[in-house]
């Protein structure tokens, strides 16, 4: 794949890859919520309101391009990557690739971990006085916005940074 692709900028991108997306039928695919295409473009919104940085947020409208593992239906092959790069960009596609190859299950049993961690807060030890944390170096060293549920794409797309 040429990683020399990029889009001219996110704004043209974004509305290409909408485009392409219609195209691709994801107005029409039924997805919690509403369609599909609904779905990508509020995940794009919480990442733009999250100040993610436009390939993030570009990876976030496109997330469910090659299909995941909790929405089978791909809308492209992977061996048309190149496709979706020349919209979206090389970074922004390679996000993409990224999630599609999550296992969903491995993946959301370690938030949901986290999740229960920062819930229950510190706790006393055994030791005299000693508070700690019950959550994980994990989910210490995790930005905020990385901590979000792994149902709505948001959450593999965020812990690859801003």
């Amino acid at each position: 794949m040429d990683t020399n692709i990029e889009p001219a900028s996110p704004a043209p991108a974004a509305d290409q890859a909408v485009a392409l997306l219609r195209a691709l039928g994801a107005e029409g695919m039924a997805h919690p919520g509403g369609t599909l295409l609904a779905h990508l473009r509020r995940v794009q919104a919480r990442l733009a309101v999250w100040r993610a940085r436009p390939a993030l947020q570009l990876a976030g409208l496109c997330h469910a391009f090659y299909g995941t593992d909790g929405f089978p239906t791909g809308l492209l092959p992977v061996d048309r990557r190149t496709d979706l790069a020349a919209v979206i960009g090389a970074e922004a596609e390679a996000i993409v690739y990224l999630y599609a190859s999550c296992d969903r299950k491995a993946t959301c049993r370690s938030w949901k971990r986290v999740k229960r961690a920062r819930r229950s807060g510190p706790h006393r030890s055994r030791k005299a006085g000693s508070t700690r944390a019950r959550s994980s170096s994990f989910a210490a060293d995790s930005s905020a916005k990385s901590r979000r549920s792994c149902g709505s794409g948001t959450t593999v797309l965020a812990a690859t940074g801003r």
